[in-house]
C-alpha cells in the first residue's frame, strides 16, 4: 500500500497546461507561482494523485516524481546523461542486483542513481571534487543515506589506472574511453561488459578500433532517438520537436581475460 505524502519528501505538481514543478514538502511551507501560493499542508497526509488549489484557484495534481523527473530537475554541475539513454544503458549493460560496477566520470550522479536503484554496487572515479560532492548529495536526496552503503566515489583520474578487480560492469562517460580498454581487461571479470557514452562518432570510431585489438568482443554501437506524439481527439501526429541525438552507446564484452602479472621471485620483484 502506497503511503500518503509526508514532510521531507519531494512532490511533482502538474498544472492544467502540463507544466511541472518539483517541490520538497515541509510543515507550514508554501509553493509559490504567479497563480498564488499552495500550502504544503494541503498535500501532507493526502494520497498521491490528489488535487490541490492555489489561493487564486489554480489547480495542480500532486504525484511522486519518477527517477526521470528527478534527473531532469535535480541540481547539477556537469551535463547529465538523459533519461532516454539511462534506461537503455541499464539494459545493454545488463545491470542486476549485486552487480559490481565501476563508473567514471560520475558527473552529477544521474547514472549512479539509476545503477544504485537497479541494485548495483557502484565504485565511481571523479576528477572534480565539486562534481563528486554534488553526485553524492543527489544520490542521498533521492535514495536516502542507506544508498551510500553501496556507493563509493573517489576523487581520482581514471586514466591513471583502476584499483581493484572483479568488476562485473564498467560504465564510462569520458572523452577518451579507449585509454580505459587496457585497464578494463584487468579490472573486469571474464564476460564483463564495458559500456561507453560518447557524443561524437569520431570518438566512437577510435574506441571501436581499440576494442577490436583487445580482449573485448561482440562490440555494438547504438543511438537512441526519442519522438513523442501529439494526440488530441482526431489530431494525431508526431510532435514538432523531438529529443534526437544526445550520445552514442558503445558496448563490448570481455572474452579474453588479461592476467595481472604478480612477481613470484626476489629477482622478479626487483625488476
Amino acid at each position: 500500500m502506497i503511503s500518503p505524502f509526508s514532510p521531507g519528501e519531494r512532490v511533482l505538481l502538474y498544472d492544467n497546461k502540463g507544466r511541472r514543478y518539483l517541490v520538497r514538502l515541509c510543515v507550514g511551507g508554501e509553493f509559490h507561482t504567479h497563480s498564488g501560493p499552495v500550502p504544503h499542508d494541503d498535500m501532507i497526509g493526502s494520497p498521491e494523485g490528489c488535487e490541490v488549489r492555489s489561493s487564486r484557484g489554480a489547480r495542480y495534481i500532486a504525484v511522486r516524481p519518477t527517477l526521470s523527473d528527478v534527473v531532469l530537475g535535480m541540481p547539477r554541475g556537469a551535463q547529465v546523461i538523459y533519461p532516454k539513454d539511462l534506461g537503455p544503458i541499464l539494459m545493454i549493460a545488463d545491470i542486476f542486483p549485486g552487480a559490481r560496477v565501476f563508473e567514471s566520470g560520475v558527473g552529477s550522479g544521474a547514472m549512479s542513481m539509476a545503477l544504485l536503484r537497479a541494485g548495483a554496487e557502484v565504485t565511481g572515479y571523479e576528477i572534480r571534487p565539486d562534481f563528486a560532492s554534488r553526485a553524492s548529495k543527489n544520490v542521498i536526496e533521492y535514495l536516502g543515506e542507506s544508498a551510500l552503503e553501496r556507493y563509493k566515489v573517489e576523487i581520482r583520474d581514471a586514466y591513471d589506472g583502476i584499483d581493484g578487480t572483479g568488476f562485473d560492469r564498467m560504465i564510462l562517460d569520458l572523452p577518451e574511453p579507449w585509454r580505459m580498454v587496457r585497464p578494463a581487461e584487468s579490472a573486469l571479470d571474464s564476460g564483463g561488459i564495458l559500456l561507453s557514452y560518447l557524443p561524437t562518432i569520431g570518438q566512437v570510431a577510435t574506441l571501436r578500433e581499440t576494442l577490436a585489438a583487445s580482449g573485448f568482443g561482440l562490440a555494438e554501437t547504438v543511438e537512441v532517438l526519442q519522438r513523442t506524439w501529439h494526440v488530441e481527439g482526431q489530431s494525431v501526429r508526431p510532435d514538432h520537436r523531438m529529443v534526437a541525438h544526445t550520445g552514442f552507446l558503445t558496448s563490448a564484452r570481455l572474452l579474453r581475460k588479461v592476467a595481472v602479472q604478480v612477481p613470484t621471485t626476489a629477482a622478479e620483484q626487483q625488476t
